[in-house]
């Protein structure tokens, strides 16, 4: 009997000592998950491929956010955050809790960065600010354009003017492929949507050249309300069998001997491109159109001007007759 009361009685004992360390580790963890995390300004934390919520929590307190790994491990564990945790560049802010971190990390909310495609850009000069894109994983660099569209699956394609000018998102590690395929379907789809939306009676066999004619218009005017005059002077000149006679095109043609001037002599000089001496439309776009100048190509103005001259301001005159053209060359472009 007096075993059997003092075994009750260590039992009991262990027990109040149990609930107490359970108790207290409770309490810390309570006071870890509500105390904010170590710092003192933004930090950009990552989380690697294959990485276990022991190994992050382990990160975090080499980088000195935390003191207590397990705690962080346990929290996770209990609120069933171990396994959802995802991949990529997690920005953390001062006063941030650590259960705060760990649904950040649950909800995905990566760090984005943004890159510009500009409209009138080259194919060339896109990929060289994709190349010169330290977030984005490089795999197409030294590649000829043939082969980049191999690549893309679009091997009998060529590159320009295929991708939509736009801002893109995207997330630490996409690869310049993906981002490539990213630009080439948004392209596709504003040029079918505005296609199937185009205007009556246009001079067009196909979706391809009205992205052609886009390039053209964007390439010949920066002023956005010139962009439907632009586009019903080229148009009308179409209908007319009359030659685009359009400066971008001859320089788009001359490749890298561009220097920055156009001469008489380039006028004349006849490649695939040069609208001075070839009727229709160029082979292939000569530049990247964005959605306001595919919609231009679409929508021309109506009208019965075809010429334009620029007015060295930005903006073009237009004029209905060859003799009212001479006079306003003339006057914008020789000062007489």
């Amino acid at each position: 009997m007096k075993h059997f009361k003092l075994f009750i009685k260590i039992v009991l004992v262990l027990s109040l000592l149990g609930g107490f360390v359970i108790g207290w580790f409770t309490l810390q963890l309570v006071d870890f998950k509500n105390s904010p995390i170590s710092l003192d300004q933004e930090r950009v934390f990552v989380i690697a491929p294959g990485s276990s919520l022991n190994k992050i929590a382990r990160a975090m307190q080499v980088e000195g956010l935390i003191d207590q790994p397990r705690y962080l491990t346990l929290l996770g564990r209990w609120y069933g955050h171990a396994e959802k945790l995802k991949v990529g560049e997690f920005l953390l802010s001062p006063g941030m809790t650590p259960l705060q971190v760990l649904d950040k990390m649950v909800a995905g909310e990566v760090l984005q960065y943004s890159l510009t495609v500009v409209e009138g850009w080259s194919f060339n000069q896109m990929m060289q600010a994709i190349n010169n894109n330290e977030k984005l994983k490089h795999t197409l660099k030294g590649l000829s354009s043939e082969l980049i569209m191999q690549q893309l699956g679009r091997p009998d394609e060529h590159p320009e003017g295929r991708f939509l000018p736009e801002t893109y998102l995207f997330t630490a590690g996409m690869t310049d492929l993906d981002f490539l395929k990213r630009a080439h379907k948004a392209m596709e789809q504003a040029l079918q949507q505005a296609w199937q939306q185009r205007d009556e009676g246009l001079p067009y066999q196909s979706a391809y050249e009205a992205l052609i004619m886009a390039s053209i218009i964007e390439k010949e005017t920066a002023v956005p309300a010139e962009r439907a005059q632009i586009a019903g002077v080229f148009v009308r000149r179409l209908e007319k069998h009359m030659r685009l006679q359009t400066d971008p095109t001859v320089i788009y043609g001359m490749g890298d001997s561009y220097d920055g001037n156009i001469r008489r002599r380039d006028l004349r000089r006849d490649t695939a491109y040069n609208t001075y001496t070839r009727h229709g439309l160029t082979p292939t776009p000569i530049a990247l159109p964005g959605v306001d100048a595919i919609y231009a190509a679409l929508h021309p103005a109506k009208g019965d001007s075809l010429y334009f001259v620029a007015r060295g301001d930005g903006s073009h005159y237009f004029s209905a007759s060859l003799e009212e053209h001479i006079n306003a060359v003339r006057k914008y472009q020789l000062k007489r």
